[in-house]
């Protein structure tokens, strides 16, 4: 039998390209999308560097969630489809549709040319973000059937996006999905290895910390999982029966406070943590400061609310075992270390 074709979309991309990896490594025929065959060399090179054996069995095809053309070729003879691909910037955009219209429109771009394909299975790239917002803070925990309320006064244009692309997602798929198959992983903030410049908004956190780009730790706390078990998951919900027309949260146990993340990167990383700030920075100080700092603008709701999701879906149903939350954070900081991708 021929090996099935999977197409991974966003390859270029943190998640994508671990993804890619999980795919290449379990023999699988891989296809990516990139917004231009220009980034191939780049692709194959930070591939092979994060321990590919051989990326003879990945094709690239240029397409982008804006726009039509390409797709029909990026989903030809595929089996399944990840779509990973959505925008997260650091900084809060001009206006949300900047985030909306691409995330919710790609999203649909991509099920309608699966379903035109006989694709059997898109596994979408969620977020917690279309699960825990806009409700009133509590010490609730957080499972697959929650909801983000994109009224609430905490939502953000990035967790709207996603939110409303996820919610589009699921109608597609009940008014017009045919038989094209859906499941759904919900991470909450990712880390992990990093294999390029082109990393996840969360790894931002991690590198200005051991940059000594921030004075101090604001009152924020959250849930992290590793990007290796994000990848993994996707797989599984690709392959398992019982993972269609299901919601997966991702998260590995507990929460962790910046705070605490810089002393996991004190222990671990030795003299390349010199820069690690010890002191935490009053809540009215950070709202201050984000009027001068774009990207600290999208954690000021966050302050003091830790938000907890739970993974027991994951573990049940798809036999999923996640990495601790420490472990992921060592493994962004080295990365980012071996990458040179840190102040000198």
């Amino acid at each position: 039998m021929t090996t099935p074709l999977v197409l991974v979309t966003g390859g270029s991309g943190f998640v994508g390209g671990h993804c890619i990896l999980e795919l290449l490594a379990q023999g699988y025929r891989v296809r990516t999308t990139v917004r231009s065959l220009s980034r191939e060399a780049s692709v194959r090179n930070s591939l092979t560097k994060a321990g590919a054996a051989s990326t003879d069995n990945l094709t690239f095809v240029a397409a982008d969630l804006t726009d039509d053309g390409g797709w029909s070729d990026a989903v030809a003879g595929a089996t399944y489809v990840l779509h990973v691909a959505s925008p997260f910037p650091l900084e809060i955009p001009q206006h949300e549709d900047e985030l909306i219209v691409p995330a919710r429109d790609g999203a649909l771009r991509v099920l309608r040319a699966a379903r035109d394909a006989g694709v059997s299975r898109v596994v979408l790239t969620s977020s917690f973000a279309a699960v825990g917002y806009g409700h009133p803070s509590s010490a609730r925990v957080f499972t697959e059937d929650d909801w983000t309320d994109v009224a609430g006064r905490d939502v953000t244009p990035y967790v709207k996006s996603k939110t409303l692309a996820e919610r589009a997602a699921w109608d597609f798929i009940k008014n017009e999905g045919g038989a094209l198959e859906l499941s759904v992983i919900n991470p909450v903030g990712i880390f992990g290895p990093v294999l390029s410049e082109d990393f996840a908004t969360s790894i931002e956190v991690v590198r200005r910390i051991l940059d000594g780009a921030i004075p101090g730790y604001p009152h924020l706390s959250l849930q992290a999982v590793d990007v290796r078990d994000v990848a993994t998951a996707h797989v599984l919900a690709m392959n398992s029966p019982v993972a269609a027309g299901q919601r997966f949260l991702a998260t590995a146990d507990g929460i962790l406070s910046m705070k605490e993340m810089g002393q996991v990167l004190r222990e671990h990383l030795g003299d390349a943590a010199r820069r690690v700030p010890r002191r935490s920075i009053p809540n009215i100080g950070v709202r201050l400061a984000a009027i001068f700092d774009k990207p600290l603008r999208q954690i000021v709701p966050e302050l003091d609310h830790a938000k907890i999701a739970s993974n027991e879906k994951a573990r049940q149903l798809l036999g999923w075992t996640p990495r601790t939350k420490e472990e992921s954070i060592v493994a962004t900081g080295e990365s980012l270390l071996r990458l040179g991708l840190l102040k000198a």
